[in-house]
């Protein structure tokens, strides 16, 4: 029988792509810079972005964790092996890229060309898809918490009287649907006329993406579960749902990276490095059963996902700190993890 891991082995491998991820990010810095000071910018910068990786992220880790908890084996070693080259290398790499094409209707090695040779231009057009990206990634979150609360076969309240009404509200077919579109609506009356448009059809485009996931993954699921032996849950359908919302939770990552650096390999280094601690704090959370143990962490990320959500929407009329972003997510998470120990000990 394999002995159980200690927490410490977690951090093993988050441990090692830190060491060459700052080697790394000293190394663009000296090549960029060509001085001790270009060196020493770059490894507080990378630094920094990981950090900001890691607190934007851990909400995710939470909903992964619940996620992976249903999964066969086999796609739950898809999921933290595939998964994480797809969080990496696409999320940091090719998306900043992906962005920069359609939006200067370039081709994606002339994007390539930008971040790497023009780097001050590629932050320009980010900075000016940012309102698009943000109503995108803000529905499809708002959508995903709103899935959660409504859940009528939910059993567990955390804020008992706000939670059993929005059960109840569940009740009512399209309850989420509406709701999240009367916000659209309203965000969209405060933003200039020059740039409604864009908002309101990226905030239908998430609303889209998340209703076409949602049920192509309970439609995959349902089948593997048929033809497979009973129990086996959770293979493509859920896989493909995790790759959306991981995706949806990078949007402001790698916006605010932009805030801090337009260098797109420090950036991909430093998200990469924070996105292997969330990797593995998933993996601790599914092995050490973490989210039984503590009842109120799931409802935590789920409320820190819908300020969230609610966040990349007002990010559409002002900028706002992504101190403040991170800080809202560990605020919701850290009480919950409070009152999930407090109610431990009342039953004890």
């Amino acid at each position: 029988m394999t002995a159980p891991r200690s927490a410490t082995s977690y951090l093993k491998w988050p441990l090692i792509v830190t060491a060459v991820g700052l080697f790394l990010s000293g190394w663009v810095g000296w090549a960029t810079e060509n001085s001790f000071g270009g060196i020493l910018s770059f490894l507080l910068i990378g630094a920094v972005l990981a950090a900001l990786e890691i607190a934007l992220s851990f909400d995710n880790a939470i909903v992964n964790a619940n996620k992976l908890v249903e999964m066969t084996p086999v796609w739950r070693q898809r999921f933290l092996t595939w998964g994480i080259l797809i969080a990496v290398f696409g999320m940091r790499i090719v998306f900043p890229l992906a962005i920069v094409a359609i939006f200067a209707w370039i081709n994606p090695f002339e994007a390539m060309r930008l971040a790497l040779a023009e780097p001050a231009e590629y932050s320009r057009i980010i900075a000016s898809a940012h309102g698009s990206i943000a109503a995108f990634g803000g529905t499809f979150l708002m959508m995903v918490a709103l899935k959660f609360f409504v859940d009528e076969d939910k059993s567990i309240d955390w804020i008992g009287v706000l939670e059993r009404n929005l059960r109840r509200c569940g009740s009512v077919r399209g309850f989420e649907i509406a709701l999240v579109l009367l916000i659209i609506l309203v965000i969209s009356r405060f933003l200039a006329p020059e740039v409604r448009s864009s908002f309101l059809f990226s905030a239908i485009a998430g609303l889209l993406v998340f209703t076409l996931v949602d049920g192509l993954g309970t439609f995959l699921d349902y089948t593997a579960t048929r033809m497979a032996q009973a129990g086996a849950r959770g293979g493509l359908g859920a896989f493909l749902y995790l790759e959306v919302l991981d995706a949806s939770f990078s949007f402001d990552g790698v916006i605010g990276a932009f805030a801090l650096t337009t260098n797109i390999l420090l950036i991909a280094i430093g998200l990469g490095i924070g996105a292997m601690y969330v990797r593995s704090m998933t993996i601790m959370l599914v092995e050490k059963g973490t989210l039984q143990e503590f009842r109120y962490l799931e409802h935590g990320a789920f409320y820190s996902i819908f300020a969230l959500s609610l966040v990349m929407f007002v990010q559409s009329l002002t900028h706002v700190p992504e101190i403040l972003t991170g800080g809202l997510g560990v605020a919701f998470i850290g009480y919950a993890f409070v009152s999930s120990v407090r109610h431990n000990q009342r039953q004890t």
